[in-house]
């Protein structure tokens, strides 16, 4: 049966440690321990049976407590499955606005695209020397398609 453990944020990975180590030294039948980076303050457990979920959670540092309700693995596959977005088509000579960081509200001409790493090269328009700038896709939007004249 899997039991999901509510614990402090942040805390999930050391608490999955300290639970394994408990497990061990009191010979409890935890069969796994599973922190996904997407769900945050909770840890799953797969343990035999109740009592042995209860022993492993009691006094355990950061487990805040365990939800009653047993879950089942394609319930887990929702939770931790993560749908990446829709990637945005910008290409090359295409005119994008930066949304975020020191360049803000600037408008560049992209001059490299790089989708393994989720980046652009671009060049600012509005710069007296185009100095090239390698910037995140994900902190651009697409403000002019290259062959658009209006």
């Amino acid at each position: 049966m899997i039991y999901i453990f509510r614990v402090t944020t942040g805390q999930e990975k050391i608490v999955s440690q300290m639970l394994e180590k408990k497990a061990r030294v009191q010979h409890l039948a935890v069969y796994s321990l599973l922190v996904p980076e997407n769900v945050k303050g909770y840890v799953f457990v797969e343990v035999n049976s109740d009592e042995d979920a209860a022993k492993l959670a009691h006094n355990t540092r950061h487990v805040k407590g365990m939800l009653k309700k047993n879950i089942t693995i394609d319930e887990i596959q929702k939770m931790v499955t993560v749908e990446k977005p829709a990637s945005m088509t910008v290409e090359v000579g295409d005119i994008v606005e930066i949304r975020s960081g020191p360049f803000k509200g600037e408008k560049a001409r992209v001059t490299k695209v790089d989708e393994n790493k989720e980046e652009l090269v671009v060049e600012f328009v509005e710069m007296a020397v185009p100095i090239p700038t390698t910037i995140k896709t994900k902190i651009v939007k697409l403000f002019k398609k290259a062959g658009d004249e209006s």
